[in-house]
């Protein structure tokens, strides 16, 4: 078993967000897992992540706060406390937090295949 306590979770940066802070929660660097690596956004007032496409899917837990989620068709849903949504690969998509509180997002994903 290995633990990472959220005091001790390492901050990593993503490029085209904005606002936001992401730990490490599982994978890469904080554990060994060898399917899917775990992270924890943080969104503040105003953050968000641009529209972008991803090969990879991945899979967004509200923890706390609200978020919306706009693809790059125009759909556009708002997500609050604990709900998820799945979002394929090479979907486009843009995160934001429009209130006034923090948003926290746990956000699941593959490893791309330069890092497995």
């Amino acid at each position: 078993m290995q633990i990472t306590r959220f005091g001790d979770a390492q901050r990593y940066d993503v490029p085209g967000h904005y606002e936001m802070r992401a730990l490490r929660l599982q994978g890469f660097d904080a554990s060994d897992s060898k399917f899917a690596w775990a992270g924890l956004s943080q969104f503040l007032p105003g953050g968000g992540a641009e529209m972008d496409a991803s090969p990879l899917e991945k899979i967004y837990i509200v923890l706390e706060g609200e978020v919306t989620v706009e693809l790059g068709d125009g759909t556009i849903e708002r997500l609050g406390k604990l709900d998820s949504c799945y979002i394929g690969g090479g979907v486009s998509r843009a995160v934001r937090n429009e209130r006034n509180d923090v948003a926290m997002m746990l956000v699941l994903m593959p490893y791309p295949d330069s890092a497995a």
